[in-house]
């Protein structure tokens, strides 16, 4: 636990770092010259910070883009929009110059609000894009997800239950009407129970349910995306660090046994060596898996 503690605090002065202001966007000049901005949407009828979007199109887009969906990590209890991009900056790169547009979307921490409400800002987020798409000039047929540890967590759940009218996992007035044609997650917990630290009430999983998986596995099954694997769900693409201590990839290869035991289309790469994140993740041999995934669904 001690790791994890220190992992939140890594990951919050890292945050910190890119806390320029609403008005600003620290990680704009990563993306390749003339990627087309539209920073700090809000997505909800609301005045939260944590309610709002950016999205970046490639340079003379024409339309009908097909979208990927970014959804950062931080444990549900830190971080924002622009986290994760400082390490994955050469694959949003090649995203953005494969002519795919992306969406970082904001959502509330676990500290302001526990779960449901962070798998109910995403699909928020996604109602608003596909209700705008045309505005943006989006292809609200070819939608992706890609999430980092929680946001990995959150973009799988979001993918699986897509398709099984989880009235709890949407806001009032809320479309439904979006699906995803592919799921990227980057070491994501899959099953909470099963998580070393499931017994500890410090532990991001306990603060994200209001209690330990092991004390309320009715709620810990509720949040786990294996919960909702089904023959009909989008195929995924699940990326594990070989030495990860925070988010064991056992997770990962759980999830990738159940989508197997269903028929669901998946892969899974467990880096060599990798730990919880960071550049490792950002090669060209991932990469390059990463695109030709994101290419053979979204095109």
């Amino acid at each position: 636990m001690i790791k994890i503690r220190l992992l939140f605090l890594f990951l919050a002065l890292q945050a910190s770092r890119f806390a320029f202001g609403q008005s600003s966007n620290p990680v704009i000049s990563l993306f390749p010259e003339g990627t087309v901005l539209h920073a700090n949407i809000p997505y909800n009828t609301d005045t939260l910070e944590k309610h709002l979007l950016d999205i970046y199109l490639p340079p003379n887009a024409k339309g009908n883009v097909p979208l990927v969906v970014f959804i950062h990590g931080g444990g549900w209890l830190v971080n924002d929009k622009y986290a994760d991009i400082g390490y994955m900056k050469n694959t949003l790169a090649a995203i953005i110059n494969s002519g795919f547009a992306i969406a970082s979307i904001d959502y509330r921490f676990a500290t302001q609000a526990i779960f449901p409400a962070q798998i109910q800002d995403c699909n928020r987020a996604v109602s608003y894009l596909y209700d705008n798409a045309e505005k943006y000039g989006l292809d609200k047929k070819r939608f992706a997800l890609m999430g980092f540890s929680a946001g990995g967590h959150l973009a799988s759940l979001q993918g699986l239950s897509n398709n099984n009218n989880i009235r709890n996992f949407y806001m009032p007035n809320s479309s439904q009407k979006f699906s995803f044609k592919a799921v990227v997650d980057f070491y994501g917990p899959s099953e909470l129970t099963s998580l070393y630290s499931s017994e500890d009430p410090k532990a991001p999983e306990a603060i994200l349910l209001g209690a330990t998986p092991i004390a309320r596995p009715d709620l810990a099954k509720i949040a786990s995306p294996v919960t909702y694997i089904d023959k009909n769900d989008p195929p995924f693409l699940i990326i594990h660090g070989e030495k990860d201590d925070m988010v064991p990839n056992r997770q990962s290869k759980l999830l990738s046994a159940w989508l197997t035991a269903t028929g669901v289309e998946n892969e899974l790469i467990i880096v060599p060596n990798a730990p919880h994140f960071g550049n490792m993740f950002d090669v060209d041999e991932i990469q390059t898996k990463v695109m030709g995934f994101l290419k053979k669904h979204l095109k």
